[in-house]
Order: C-alpha cells, then sequence, then structure tokens
C-alpha cells in the first residue's frame, strides 16, 4: 500500500519539488495551496509519470476554519497521512524594524507560524491515532541566525525552529518522528515574492553565486524520510558552497550581504 503525505504550499518551488521526489518513491499525495491551477496540474503531471494518487485541497492555510474543514473534508481512505510536509511560509519586505510594513508582519506570522500550527492541529492526531508518523518542517537558515532588516521574518522562522523542537518532544512517545530541514539561499519564487513581483530586484539576490535549487532541498527531505524506523534527522542545515553563513556569500570572488534566505 502507498503512503500518504500531505504537503502545505505545493503549488512551486520546494513544495512542487518534494511532491515529484515523494511520488517518484511510491507516495500518494495531498497537496494544497491557495492556486488550484497550479496545484490541479501538479496533479495531472504526477498521475500520468509516476501512477501516483492525488488529491488536491485549494484553501488558504492562514485560515482556520479553512485549514480545520479541508483536513476534515479527506475522505476516509485519505486520513491514514503518514507525512506532513508543513512547506508553505514567505518573507514580505525587507526594511528595518521602525519602518516595517504591519501588513507584511501579519502575513509572515499568519502564513509560518500559525498556518503551521492549524494544519498541524488538525494532522498530528491522525498519526498519533495510528502510533506513527513523521512530520517535516521546512524552517531557514533564519531560524538559525538573524540579519538586517529580516527581523520578523527571522522571527517566524525562529518560532517554527522552537515549534519543530516542541514537536519532537511531545509527539515522541506516539511513535511520531519531527523533522527540521533548514536551506540556505534557494532560488525559487521566494524573492519575488518578498519583493512583490519586482523581478530585477528578486534576480540581484542570486546574480554571481549558485544557490540552492528547490530539487536540492526536495533531496534532503527525502533522506530524511527514508531512513529507518529507529533513525530521526532531528535538524539538517543546507546551504550553498558559496554562502558561509547567513549573510557571508561569495560572488564572483567578492564577499557580499546577502538580501534572503
Amino acid at each position: 500500500m502507498r503512503k500518504i503525505a500531505l504537503i502545505t504550499g505545493a503549488s512551486a518551488g520546494i513544495g512542487t519539488a518534494t511532491a515529484e521526489i515523494l511520488a517518484e518513491n511510491g507516495y500518494n499525495l495531498i497537496v494544497t495551496g491557495r492556486r488550484k491551477g497550479l496545484l490541479d496540474k501538479l496533479k495531472s503531471e504526477l498521475g500520468v509519470k509516476f501512477k501516483s494518487d492525488v488529491l488536491v485541497l485549494n484553501f488558504d492555510i492562514r485560515d482556520r476554519a479553512q485549514t480545520e474543514a479541508a483536513i476534515d473534508s479527506l475522505p476516509k481512505s485519505w486520513k491514514n497521512v503518514d507525512v506532513l510536509i508543513n512547506n508553505a511560509g514567505l518573507a514580505a519586505g525587507l526594511a528595518p524594524i521602525q519602518e516595517g510594513s504591519a501588513d507584511d508582519w501579519d502575513q509572515m506570522i499568519d502564513t509560518n507560524i500559525r498556518g503551521l500550527l492549524y494544519i498541524t492541529r488538525k494532522v498530528a492526531p491522525l498519526m498519533v491515532k495510528r502510533g506513527y508518523g513523521h512530520i517535516v518542517n521546512i524552517t531557514s537558515i533564519a531560524a538559525k541566525e538573524v540579519y538586517e532588516n529580516g527581523n520578523v521574518y527571522c522571527a517566524t522562522k525562529h518560532a517554527v525552529d522552537a515549534l519543530t523542537r516542541g514537536m519532537r518532544i511531545d509527539l515522541v512517545k506516539h511513535g511520531v518522528k519531527v523533522t527540521s530541514i533548514a536551506p540556505g539561499m534557494v532560488n525559487t519564487e521566494f524573492s519575488l515574492v518578498r519583493f512583490k513581483g519586482d523581478k530585477a530586484r528578486a534576480d540581484k539576490v542570486y546574480e554571481g553565486l549558485a544557490p540552492l535549487s528547490a530539487d536540492d532541498v526536495a533531496e534532503a527531505v527525502w533522506f530524511a524520510l527514508s531512513r529507518p524506523a529507529h533513525v530521526n534527522i532531528n535538524d539538517m542545515l543546507l546551504m550553498p558552497t558559496a554562502q558561509a553563513n547567513i549573510t557571508t556569500t561569495v560572488r564572483k570572488q567578492n564577499l557580499s550581504q546577502t538580501e534572503t534566505s
């Protein structure tokens, strides 16, 4: 019988890449996000290429009622979720604390923290009931360090790091694994979203170096999931070779400050 993985924020980037590698390795998938067209396209592609069954749940994870209703709506055959990938997350804006946008703050807090909590609260009991499961939280190097103008984004990822460690303690007695995957710079829609569609500024973030790809992060997720039953990867920090820490990168032989992680 195929295992079932639920992936949030599956419409692009790390979420899509993770869906692909899990489908390739025999999983059926529940993919969630706000962009139904992209989720439907992913469903079609994975069904054709890997013969995976894919269930699309189209909702806004920031909305607790929508999140609860989506999980409650799962058919009985889809309720045995083996793996939860908490991938949905974003950065909005890049400004000093005294100039930050409260709307940006709310968007990051609601997505990165509240959304993760809402869906975990619905899925974790299903795992506890079965005495089996694995929760993977996609955090960031920003969960380990902070950088100029990244104040609230870093705070949200630090919160997810703390929640991951707390979940591990709470769920270990129920046989549920919990893992944090913390990437450095990844070339996805991250910077395009942060800079509100300013492609020129987003492209500049990765100029002169080779960042991680979404596939690189998905492979790290798969590594954690594919360990034997007695092995749990608590925390994995994944960096581009050209990035030493959150602010130090090598770009065409020059050290420079990065605007993202």
